[in-house]
């Protein structure tokens, strides 16, 4: 009979992936190998007809079919959770303080600059592929930070909060750029009623006043008015979430308690059906040599090339010039490895891979190869590395004698 200690140890890797950081990010692992299995089955086209096919009845024609209702309507509520975050972070969090921003804010920035050059170094001057270059820019926070909890202790502290606080400016990033380059026509009039209704909400904020409900009608409203402006709808959910007050007027906290009450549903609905409906590629339509194609292999190249030499270069060069101290506690082979795993972009990737292409579906299945591989060779080599990476060693760095 097997020893209690051994049936602990065979249990813990089963334990953890139902730990709260990492089952979010194996629950989309499980997603986008089920649409993948799903859309290269006999049940492909049915796949297919059940998000792409034309609804028999739909409130907003704009909304004709399940995908539109999921990328336009339903990832808002993600986006909106996103700009709850942003926020938390700017006013309270890691990005309050100066110094402490310094760090994640240059290697977001870095290891958003980096895919882009790897990505036109491989696609050349492609006038179409051009405007992929944004799908390696963003890692995908729930998916890294669930490899990160299958390490448990492996990972220092300082740095999985590093980790998060780069995801949360790489999405800030993103829409930014969602915003700027992935824009339709601009419909001035809608536009101007969508500037209205934030302006409305920013005053209901002013004036104090914290009913949850007000909000939720502000923010469909505004919802609906970008989604006729021509700029991106899920854009509406980050500007909303910016007008969310901090606290009530009692001082209890507001904006957190409706971020805590999101986030599971955001977690564990919202992303892995956006993955099902996104994750699906018909490899019978593209065949194993299409990963070798300019498209595929730029955005995987992007993501497990640029994101790691971008982000850790800048690590490297902030703490040589004292400009920032690496994460405490870290040796730099386990910063290589979080480093790493920065290049996972799956949701806000499969995202922009989307708006990127909308004319051209055979490019979005490209995209969505170029994006799956290229997270995956991140999270596998990202886990193995940080699992065997050695602990930190006691020796100052300079940036840490600097700021001593």
């Amino acid at each position: 009979m097997a020893s209690p200690s051994l049936l602990t140890a065979a249990a813990r890797p089963i334990k953890a992936l139902f730990v709260s950081d990492a089952f979010a990010g194996i629950l989309l692992i499980a997603v986008a190998v089920l649409a993948i299995i799903v859309a290269n089955s006999p049940l492909g086209e049915d796949y297919h007809h059940l998000f792409h096919g034309t609804l028999p009845w739909t409130p907003i024609p704009k909304l004709y079919n399940l995908h539109m209702w999921i990328n336009d309507a339903l990832m808002v509520v993600f986006f909106f959770v996103v700009g709850l975050e942003v926020k938390r972070e700017i006013i309270a969090g890691n990005l309050a303080d100066a110094r402490s921003r310094r760090l994640p804010v240059l290697a977001a920035i870095a290891g958003m600059a980096a895919p882009a050059v790897v990505y036109f170094a491989i696609v050349g001057a492609e006038p179409v592929l051009d405007r992929g270059w944004a799908i390696p820019a963003a890692t995908d926070i729930a998916f890294a930070m669930g490899v990160i909890g299958l390490l448990g202790t492996r990972v220092p502290p300082p740095l999985r909060l590093f980790l998060l606080t780069v995801a949360i400016v790489d999405d800030i990033g993103a829409v930014m750029i969602i915003a700027v380059f992935y824009t339709a026509d601009i419909q001035l009039a809608w536009l101007f009623g969508s500037l209205l209704v934030v302006g409305v909400m920013i005053a209901m904020n002013r004036f104090g006043i914290d009913k949850i409900w007000l909000y939720v009608i502000g923010a469909l409203v505004l919802w609906f008015c970008v989604l006729n402006s021509g700029v991106h709808a899920t854009i509406a959910g980050v500007l909303a979430a910016l007008t969310i007050p901090m606290r009530r007027r009692d001082g209890t906290g507001l904006l957190e308690v409706i971020e805590h009450r999101l986030a599971p549903w955001n977690a564990y609905l919202v992303v892995p059906l956006f993955g099902f409906a996104n994750a699906g590629v018909a490899l019978g339509g593209l065949g194993i040599q299409a990963l070798f194609d300019p498209l595929p292999l730029a955005i995987a190249a992007g993501l497990v090339i640029g994101k790691q030499a971008g982000i850790f270069a800048s690590i490297v060069a902030a703490d040589r010039l004292g400009f920032a101290a690496r994460p405490e506690g870290s040796s730099w082979a386990q910063i290589w490895g979080t480093t790493v795993l920065c290049g996972i972009g799956f949701t806000m990737s499969l995202f922009i891979g989307a708006l990127a292409f909308p004319d051209y579906p055979l490019l979005v299945e490209e995209a969505k190869l170029g994006v799956l591989v290229g997270s995956l060779i991140s999270a596998v080599l990202g886990y193995l590395v940080l699992r065997f990476a050695p602990p930190f060693a006691a020796t100052p760095s300079r940036g840490q004698a600097v700021q001593a």
